[in-house]
């Protein structure tokens, strides 16, 4: 996974009185998902170059086990960030039609704090706690 993907990113200051997703705070969100893809993008495309640029065959059968376990492990990084751009669409898209910031699952606010955390969250700190209960429920 890249680096810390919005850290950079200043975190949005609550005005008194300010509404819940504002058209500031929407566009601060914005900002940051665009940020995160550009980002995601930089690093997807670099891999395809360094692996271009790297792409040797050893003769040594270990140095090429070697070689096919880290190509292996840089596909499956930027397969899991291909998804996450896509998740990260979904959101901009959920910004653009007014959803954004609510749970999917109760349709309270998820809340200004979670959301700087993780600016693609779709459900509110308790429906996702219930969520990864019911998830090790069924995994045991």
């Amino acid at each position: 996974m890249p680096r810390e993907l919005h850290a950079q990113a200043t975190v949005y200051q609550l005005k008194k009185g300010e509404a819940y997703m504002s058209r500031k705070q929407l566009i601060h969100f914005h900002r940051i998902l665009n940020e995160m893809k550009a980002s995601l993008g930089e690093d997807i495309n670099n891999t395809v170059h360094k692996m271009q640029d790297e792409a040797t065959v050893f003769a040594d059968p270990n140095d090429r086990a070697s070689q096919e376990a880290d190509i292996s492990l840089e596909l499956r990084n930027r397969d899991r960030e291909r998804k996450l751009i896509k998740k990260i669409n979904k959101t901009i898209i959920a910004i653009e039609t007014g959803e954004y910031g609510y749970c999917n699952n109760c349709g309270i606010e998820i809340g200004l704090k979670r959301l700087e955390a993780r600016p693609t969250a779709t459900l509110c700190i308790d429906c996702k706690t219930l969520d990864e209960i019911k998830e090790k429920q069924l995994a045991k």
